[in-house]
């Protein structure tokens, strides 16, 4: 490999890279090549791999020869890259006692309710933040590759190399990624294996912060429940598996069929928290997942209920054991039409109270 200043520089693609855009590349090895500066040089045919002209968009191999052009001076007005802050011991002793699976290429953490998987305006804790605590070994820093609501606990899935990173993401967009959730929720649905089929979309007046089903402009959402046990008719544990990857989805699809997560107040309203003791922190923890590995193989890691959840199974007297039988991978219930029609019927019935009840209330 040649970099030195004015020659055309020479790198071979690593296992690593393997599979990659060429754009994604640079953005990793060559930071300070800008998109613009790399469309330039594919244009004028000064990007080679293997000695043929290459795109942006091209995917590399591993051994793949690229062929750069000699580096251009970098304008004084560059931003200075931030530096992240340094983690203190406690938080450092707090992101390793999340770690619940560690191999070559994939962490799998237990995340607990109330810790945002990512940063944002008003989020400065955050797991993101705390992945430079887990390279461990390694050089490079875990990436996410997938999130958890906020306050949703349980099985996180972090790549540990770009190639891991390539590799899950494509699962994960694909859903061959099985992901098993456990929930709380208030009454018992009528149907016991049920596939809940309703589009979601932002709810209008809530900047995006709530979701809501709207079957004209909505996404497509599929969730599958099974009643796993219940407590009489006040409250149901349920499996649930997300079909497909909508942003509160499970969360959305529980409260449209009138049986909210326990501690759901923004889709629940009052009538998620349960009395008697019950905690009012959301039932809803991703209690398995079960994915390719990049080195061959399956993944499958289970993670522990955090304890306001194993306090409310062992007060509703649920028996845990009855809740790993299976994993459910086995195709919808062979009477989905019947139930999703259902399902969008209890569902339309459930939003017309409400709209009645909020009517009343402006009456009065």
């Amino acid at each position: 490999m040649s970099d030195d200043k004015g020659q055309v520089r020479q790198f071979t693609v690593d296992a690593e890279d393997d599979g990659i855009r060429l754009d994604r590349w640079f953005k990793r090895h060559l930071p300070e090549a800008s998109f613009n500066l790399v469309s330039r040089w594919a244009r004028t045919g000064q990007l080679r791999v293997d000695g043929a002209r290459a795109d942006p968009g091209d995917r590399l191999a591993t051994g793949q020869a690229i062929r750069v052009p000699p580096a251009e001076p970098v304008a004084a007005t560059t931003r200075p890259v931030r530096e992240r802050r340094p983690l203190t011991a406690e938080q450092i002793a707090s992101a390793e006692a999340m770690v619940i699976h560690r191999d070559a290429q994939a962490l799998v953490l237990n995340k607990p309710p109330g810790l945002a998987t990512q940063g944002g305006t008003k989020t400065h804790d955050h797991v993101d933040g705390l992945l430079d605590a887990l390279s461990f070994e390694r050089d490079d820093r875990p990436k996410l590759v997938h999130r958890l609501d906020k306050d949703t606990s349980g099985a996180l899935l972090v790549a540990r190399s770009a190639r891991a990173a390539a590799f899950f993401s494509k699962r994960f967009s694909g859903r061959s990624a099985k992901k098993i959730y456990w929930a709380l929720v208030v009454g018992v649905p009528e149907i016991a294996d049920g596939l809940v089929d309703l589009p979601i979309a932002k709810q209008p007046g809530t900047g995006g912060e709530k979701m809501h089903v709207d079957e004209e402009n909505g996404q497509p959402a599929v969730s599958r429940y099974r009643v796993i046990e219940r407590a009489g008719n006040r409250a149901a544990w349920v499996e649930l598996q997300p079909q497909t990857g909508r942003t509160h989805q499970l969360r959305v699809h529980m409260a449209a069929i009138g049986h909210p997560i326990v501690g759901d107040g923004k889709y629940g309203g009052q009538e998620s928290f349960l009395t008697g003791g019950v905690s009012r922190k959301m039932h809803l923890h991703a209690r398995r997942i079960r994915i390719d590995h990049p080195d061959g193989g399956k993944l499958e890691v289970t993670a522990e209920l955090p304890s306001h959840f194993a306090d409310s199974m062992a007060m509703l007297g649920f028996d845990l054991a009855l809740g790993d039988v299976r994993v459910d991978d086995s195709p919808p219930p062979a009477t989905r039409e019947v139930k999703k029609a259902k399902a969008r019927a209890h569902a339309k019935q459930v939003r017309k109270e409400r709209r009645g009840e909020r009517r009343g209330r402006g009456r009065g």
